[in-house]
């Protein structure tokens, strides 16, 4: 089949098209009951679409993810972002991510305009519990925080990398942080399997994120004791560049998270609402590493397809059929109308969607389905995939029926499909890149686009909300000014170290929305030959001045990593929080800046974050 070019022009027209054009287009009816379906949603962290014993893995075992495929439909040409936050914020409001200020993975770029509006806000609104338990990455701070954006309740972190998987040191609804005991993946399904009992009697909507198989490679004793040893017999294309023993840790990983969703399953079961739940499961990229992908091209971070393709399985006893199969291609961003249209939940958006509602593929009475294509960006490429073929980032275009492994191009031998590719992504960037502002970085070069990702966004970090009066400023978010650096070359979980001169400064960009005194806590350590340096606070003519007069100099964590631990990521250690002050901000935008005034030992301290809390009116110090 080839496309013509009317069908190519009309496959980049719906990027501006609304939801109810769209929904016209693929007409299928709206749920009417009034017992609307729960909702859960569980997005895998850095899971290729190989990792799953339905896409042909032999030597994982995933049942209960499985099950969700044989018992629902499966989207056979799924595709998702070369890396997380584009597709979390894909997800989250059925737009490209560009369009919604997100261009990159951390020090601010992960975070979803505030204009934009999510899909826990249409649930929230038509009278849904809401919850989101596990790695939110797309903004830390209110209102960029989850439970700003639609969500009533939250328990995980915000940030994309963590580095703590034992133990982990959390974030509640209240932006407060608790340490539970157990393991990340455990420990935050344990929150959502709560949500749902606590909400067994009303229509709920359930996000749960994932934080693996991400790195740090780190899975608990048992299920690595089931892996440690055992031979891999199905290896990645490029096998000279599997690292063996974290593919072992990667499908332990996903393991422990099958069983994971076997447990929220079980919750479903007890409490009678296995049929009424839509259940969906994908992840947010391709594999972060070089396993059996199923031998496509590409891993994390490559717009081939590889990098993109991902499984998704939709699973309602009550609503969908089983063992469904849809060939169509589809995307992340299709989530959101569809969920809506299969719950009878209204868009609370008004921006045109990105996203198609696919209900009438999964129900099989949608009749011809229209041509499009789905637009892929990261660090400056940009490939495009219709139903048939994958024109890539050099413009090389591949037949995906017939070479799904890209190993033989076309492009000489069908020039016309070539310029119908070309006009789309032409016409793509325009709308969507160059129209996002500084979004499009696909013509810099790769050291500039590095230098624009590696700098802190530029849009101010909020502060001061009466109803979320605690504002956290990682070391992620701030900017280290002089010899200070940070611990690890991935800002995500990172702390400050090496704070060593009196001109070396840390900053944040903020923008106080309410004057008033704020307490100052910092998270730190300090050798007991470092105690004792003078400390400064400020924000235009307003500071703070302290003294840090406690030492605490833990070791490193020696209980998190099952596998040694990448140069790019911090090794982590317990902080201890300790009160500057308050101090009384005015209302405006600047930098909140931490310098060191005495310094008596060779530094001042690792920092990890500092902490805002806008005091309740009246009170006093």
């Amino acid at each position: 089949m080839t496309m013509n070019k009317c069908s190519i022009r009309g496959a980049a027209t719906f990027l501006t098209l609304g939801l109810t054009t769209i929904a016209a287009l693929t007409a299928g009816p709206r749920t009417e009951s009034a017992e609307r379906p729960n909702v859960i949603i569980f997005l895998a962290d850095d899971a290729g679409w190989g990792d799953f014993g339905h896409s042909g893995n032999q030597q994982v075992r995933t049942p209960n993810i499985d099950a969700l495929a044989t018992q629902g439909v499966v989207l056979e040409n799924f595709f998702v972002c070369p890396v997380c936050s584009p597709t979390r914020a894909e997800l989250l409001t059925g737009r490209y991510h560009p369009r919604c200020g997100v261009t990159g993975v951390s020090t601010g770029h992960e975070r979803i305009n505030l204009d934009e509006r999510t899909i826990a806000d249409a649930f929230a609104a038509a009278g849904y519990a809401t919850g989101a338990f596990g790695k939110w990455h797309n903004g830390s701070q209110w209102p960029y925080h989850p439970v700003a954006r639609g969500f009533d309740q939250y328990f995980g972190h915000t940030a994309g990398h963590w580095g703590e998987y034992f133990d982990p040191p959390l974030e509640n609804s209240r932006g407060e942080w608790e340490r539970p005991t157990g393991y990340i993946v455990d420990v935050c399904t344990d929150r959502a399997i709560d949500f749902i009992r606590q909400h067994a009697d009303q229509p709920f909507f359930c996000y749960v994120p994932f934080t693996t198989p991400h790195s740090p490679w780190a899975v608990p004793e048992d299920h690595w004791r089931q892996w440690k040893d055992r031979p891999i017999t199905q290896r990645g294309t490029d096998a000279a560049k599997e690292n063996l023993d974290q593919t072992r840790c990667a499908l332990a990983m996903v393991e422990n998270q099958d069983g994971n969703v076997g447990r929220v399953m079980q919750a479903l079961n007890e409490r009678g609402l296995t049929d009424d739940t839509i259940v969906v499961y994908f992840s947010d990229n391709g594999p972060n590493g070089d396993r059996w992908n199923g031998n496509l091209k590409g891993r994390k971070g490559s717009t081939d397809e590889g990098g993109l393709k991902s499984v998704c399985f939709l699973r309602w006893p009550a609503g969908l059929p089983a063992g469904k199969s849809v060939d169509q291609i589809a995307c992340a961003m299709d989530l959101l109308p569809t969920l809506l249209a299969l719950t009878g939940v209204e868009p609370v958006s008004e921006k045109p969607l990105d996203g198609w509602d696919l209900s009438p593929l999964l129900r099989g009475n949608g009749g011809p389905w229209p041509e499009r294509m789905i637009f892929s960006t990261w660090a400056g490429r940009i490939s495009a995939r219709s139903q048939n073929y994958r024109f890539d980032h050099q413009g090389r275009l591949y037949d995906m029926r017939q070479d799904p492994q890209q190993l033989n191009p076309i492009t000489e031998q069908h020039p016309d499909i070539v310029g119908q590719f070309q006009e789309g992504v032409g016409q793509w960037r325009e709308e969507v890149l160059q129209a996002a502002g500084t979004a499009d970085d696909t013509k810099l070069s790769p050291a500039e686009r590095r230098q624009r990702r590696q700098g802190v966004d530029q849009r101010p970090i909020p502060v001061g909300f009466v109803e979320f009066p605690i504002t956290i400023l990682p070391a992620r978010d701030g900017s280290p000014v002089g010899e200070v650096r940070r611990s690890s070359s991935a800002p995500n979980c990172s702390y400050f170290v090496n704070w060593i001169r009196t001109t070396d400064r840390l900053e944040w960009l903020v923008d106080v929305q309410r004057a008033g005194r704020y307490v100052v806590t910092i998270d730190y350590t300090c050798p007991p030959s470092d105690v004792g340096s003078t400390i400064r606070l400020s924000l235009g003519q307003q500071s703070l001045t302290a003294q840090v007069l406690e030492a605490w100099d833990p070791p490193l964590y020696t209980n998190q990593d099952t596998l040694p631990r990448p140069p790019a990521e911090s090794p982590m250690k317990p902080f201890r929080t300790m009160e500057l002050g308050a101090v009384q901000l005015p209302v405006g935008e600047g930098r909140l800046t931490l310098q060191a005034s005495e310094i008596p030992g060779q530094s001042v301290m690792d920092l990890r974050r500092l902490t805002l809390r806008l005091l309740d009116s009246g009170d006093e110090d």
